[in-house]
Order: C-alpha cells, then structure tokens, then sequence
C-alpha cells in the first residue's frame, strides 16, 4: 500500500507578541477588519491570547505577556527606520503577508490610507527590476505594506498569475554560501560619495 501524502490545508495560525492587546484589537478588528474570533485569558496572570480570523480557516494569534521583553528591531523584528536593512536573524518574523483578492487591491490600499494607515504599494516582478510602483508584465505579485500598533511589519498581497514550473529556478543557498553572497552584495553597492 503507497503511503498518502500528508494533507494540508493552510494556516491554522501565526502566534505573535504584542505590547498592549487593546491597541491590537483596535487595529486587527476595527482598521484592517479581521473578526476577533477567539479570547483566553491565561490564569495565574500569565497574559491573554486572541485570535482574528484572516480568511479560509486561518487566524492570527495575538499573545500578551505582562513580562515580554520590548522590541528588537533588526533582530526579531524588522527596522523600519530610514535606510535600515531588512534583515533580520535567523528564527525570528520577517513580516506577514496575507492574501487579498487581486481586483479589490487598488481599493483595500485606498480603504485603509482613509483609515489613517501609512502604506506603500510595490509591485513584485521577474527580472532585473525586482519591485517597481507601477505594474508590468513581468509583475507576479502586488504588495501593500505597513506597521501595526507593535511594530510588525505587514503585507496584503494578491498575486497576479498562478505560479508555473519556471518559477522555480534557483538553486537552495546554504549557510556556507554567506561570505560569497556578501561579496556579491558588497560588489553591487553603488560608492558611497
């Protein structure tokens, strides 16, 4: 008898941190308008967990700890200061994407600028050029980003094609493939002046 493969069906949840679960609430319920779904409040004080629903089954899960160290952004998080990189460590969330549909994505953009919600729109594309404001043909994904009230940097994005066997074309980097990536990079960077 062949083996089945495991069955999958998305994302039950991502588990993230916040700093003040009312500030999320606010933000998740009332400004991106996800449905709080699911409270809990831990006993012995230990903090609450909530959950929005985000669409098809999936949720996110907001924890609150009143003992959680602050941020760290560059390290678990990513730096939205000016000119930071997006780098972040290994283990920790760059940021979270969630699918919109792709023909309300002009109109959620707007929707959520109304809200007060500062946001960028880059379109992702094959290619040289890998991110542009304007769509073209190469584009396979359009992407809004923002922060929510903790400083998680978000993204809707609605992808613009499906995907084809061509979209896989690299081969997997490792870790000891670091320094010849650093060369490359340092290599590409325009002189400073």
């Amino acid at each position: 008898m062949k083996n089945e493969a495991m069955e999958y069906r998305g994302i039950n949840h991502v588990a993230l941190v916040c700093r003040d679960m009312k500030e999320t609430v606010e933000f998740y319920r009332d400004v991106l308008e996800m449905p709080l779904v699911k409270t809990l409040d831990l006993p012995d004080g230990r903090g609450q967990h909530f959950f929005f629903d985000c669409g098809n089954g999936s949720t996110i899960a907001f924890f609150w700890f009143p003992d959680a160290p602050e941020a760290a952004p560059g390290i678990a998080s990513m730096d939205r200061r000016p000119g930071a990189s997006m780098v972040t460590a290994h283990a920790s969330m760059n940021h979270l994407a969630i699918s919109v549909p792709l023909e309300k994505f002009d109109a959620y953009a707007e929707r959520l600028k109304k809200k007060g919600v500062r946001l960028h729109v880059l379109n992702h594309n094959d290619g040289p050029e890998h991110a542009s404001t304007d769509i073209k043909p190469t584009t396979w994904i359009r992407s809004m980003y923002f922060a929510d009230p903790n400083g998680i940097w978000m993204e809707l994005a609605a992808f613009t094609r499906p995907f084809v066997a061509a979209d896989v074309a690299h081969e997997p980097a490792r870790y000891v493939d670091r320094e010849r990536y650093l060369r490359r990079r340092r290599t590409a960077a325009p002189a400073e002046g």
